[in-house]
């Protein structure tokens, strides 16, 4: 038998900022290090974002301290037949660079891709005479040169004329070569098949370098504390950079209700100062003017002429709502959400006007393997009974004789922005009732209120009365998983069930324009105002549930896959009540009171 391999000294702090750290090396244990001592990892060129403080590794190059980078790079290792295609997401994704530096590309610089002699000032005196004897040489090949601080330097500039800091993919972007560069803006290069015309990796073959710094790379997946292939961890990290560049846009927030402020300020996370919050669109259009950044607006309490005054002012709008798998339990409780549809356009259930939703489902390509994530996730909700507040409860017994075609119609807030502005002229829940009994008067028509409503939080109670002679069943307190499981069609105005179903493959008709119709996996009613193309069920879910919302994990409050999140409803505590939910279901017993005194129900 093996002997046990020793303990890996590593700084106790680390060990408690990052829970997942023993996920790195699951063979071996960890313990606290003597105080002072360097870690014996690096993250190298897999250097995460900074999202609001935290820089949470995904992959660690492993070596001897205090230096495990160039440690790995002085052993030899064999090539892995995958590398080209690592080293390929590694530059799509644009790794490998300081937090926060801007990132403007080539064309910024006034050079042509690929155009330019990039010479690298070291922000060091020590090394100036060598950063000197870079520049002349560059300037003696001839074409164009740029002067730019290396952007792994922490000091000030020591050549005169030298470009502020910058990510060192957008000089990548211009170079035609690199003179003075450091190690780890060389690696970069490498991958990026940018020539290093000196320094210690001058004219190394790209792979041979990095099949060594792979060789001595680990990868742990921070959600599940696990380990993971460098693919998921290169795809994390290139989700955290976008979503930290998204957080710097955000000077400003508007509309946005206090329980839920906490979660978006970790959503909006990044290494630039967290966005103040305000009730009145003056105030909130003024401060992101000051900062120079946008104003993210919650969408359904958003003031009218926001859209104007912002203009005038020159300030960006983003629109913010719930995503479309919100939590364990109800926001009107107060319960935060942990996914978020953010929106450069305008909100996705305006059909009045675009959306970056619209666009997506338009214009994206859905590869193969992409198509393929959507469909396991498809299927992983279907199994695991996900819906967008997944509520608890008995499955219901649905009292349709044989033979009847059940149909459900998911009852709506009457109030709800996307009933108001997608509702196509439908008077309500009881109006929609009324023309589904119409259009079908043989089925068996089940309807269920929305949660909001049964609770007493929101409008569009219909009458006990009212509802006789229409709906042939009234469920209540029903987890909406188990009454579709149960339904033969569901007809709806704009609510999310419509979607819900089609997961389910459930024949779905629109009266209203939510989102997923008019993609010719629904039966509308109603035209969508502009031209849409045919989309298969996947193609949608990809665009609706991977591309287009912004998950973030209950636990970690870091971004996350809507793997993760799917696998995170399985813990309702992670989705607690607010500070004010006691009295909002104190307001809910008396509404619901009032209702059944009043023959409501």
């Amino acid at each position: 038998m093996p002997p046990e391999p020793p303990p890996l000294p590593v700084p106790a702090p680390l060990l408690e900022a990052w829970p997942h750290l023993p996920a790195f090396w699951p063979e071996r244990p960890l313990r606290p290090g003597p105080a002072g001592t360097p870690p014996p990892f690096d993250p190298g060129p897999f250097r995460p974002p900074c999202l609001g403080g935290r820089e949470v590794p995904v992959a660690l190059v492993w070596g001897d301290a205090p230096d495990p980078v160039g440690a790995a790079l002085a052993r030899p290792a064999p090539c892995p037949p995958d590398l080209d295609r690592l080293l390929a997401s590694i530059v799509a994704a644009r790794l490998g660079g300081p937090p926060g530096l801007p990132d403007p590309g080539a064309e910024a610089l006034g050079v042509a891709p690929r155009g330019a002699r990039i010479v690298l000032d070291p922000c060091d005196p020590a090394r100036r005479d060598a950063a000197e004897a870079s520049l002349a040489a560059a300037r003696g090949a001839g074409g164009a040169v740029l002067l730019a601080c290396d952007p792994f330097a922490a000091g000030a500039p020591v050549l005169p004329g030298s470009l502020p800091r910058l990510d060192p993919w957008t000089l990548l972007d211009a170079a035609a070569v690199l003179h003075g560069a450091s190690r780890d803006l060389a690696l970069l290069a490498l991958a990026a098949g940018v020539r290093v015309a000196d320094g210690p990796l001058a004219g190394a073959d790209p792979h041979d370098i990095w099949a060594r710094l792979l060789a001595a790379t680990r990868c742990a997946d921070p959600f599940r504390r696990r380990p993971c292939s460098l693919e998921d961890a290169i795809a994390l990290l290139a989700l955290w950079k976008s979503r930290a560049a998204e957080g710097r846009r955000v000077a400003a927030c508007l509309g946005i209700h206090p329980y839920k402020r906490a979660r978006i300020r970790a959503l909006l996370a990044s290494d630039g100062p967290a966005p103040s919050f305000h009730r009145g669109a003056g105030r909130g259009v003024a401060a992101a003017r000051r900062r120079g950044g946008a104003l993210l607006a919650w969408s359904a309490s958003a003031p009218a002429g926001l859209r104007e005054e912002a203009a005038a002012a020159g300030v960006e709008v983003l629109w913010l709502e719930d995503g479309f798998i919100r939590s364990a339990g109800l926001g009107a409780a107060f319960r935060a959400g942990a996914s978020f549809a953010l929106d450069g356009i305008g909100p996705h259930y305006d059909p009045a006007r675009d959306s970056d939703l619209e666009r997506l489902l338009n214009t994206a390509e859905v590869p193969p393997p992409l198509r393929a994530r959507a469909a396991a996730l498809r299927q992983t909700i279907v199994a695991r009974g996900i819906t967008k507040y997944n509520l608890g409860g008995a499955a219901p017994s649905l009292a349709a004789p044989p033979g009847r075609r059940r149909i459900l119609v998911p009852g709506q807030v009457e109030d709800d922005a996307a009933v108001r502005l997608g509702g196509a002229g439908i008077a309500g829940n009881l109006d929609l009732l009324r023309r589904v009994r119409a259009a079908e008067p043989d089925a068996f028509l089940v309807y269920k209120p929305h949660p909001d409503i049964e609770a007493g939080y929101r409008r569009g109670r219909i009458p006990a009365a009212q509802l006789a002679g229409l709906a042939d069943q009234v469920l209540a307190g029903a987890p909406m998983a188990a009454v579709l499981g149960q339904v033969d069609a569901v007809h709806t105005l704009t609510s999310l069930t419509g979607f819900e179903a089609l997961l389910r493959g459930i024949p779905v008709t629109c009266w209203g324009l939510p989102f997923y119709a008019g993609w010719g996996l629904t039966t509308d009613r109603t035209p969508p105002p502009r031209p849409r193309r045919r989309l298969a069920l996947d193609e949608l879910v990809a665009v609706a549930l991977i591309l287009y919302p912004r998950c973030l994990d209950p636990l970690t409050e870091l971004p996350c896959p809507p793997e993760v999140l799917i696998e995170r409803m399985d813990r309702p505590e992670l989705f607690p009540r607010g500070r004010f939910g006691a009295l909002r279901a104190a307001e809910g017993f008396v509404r619901r009171s009032l209702a059944r005194l009043r023959g409501l129900r």
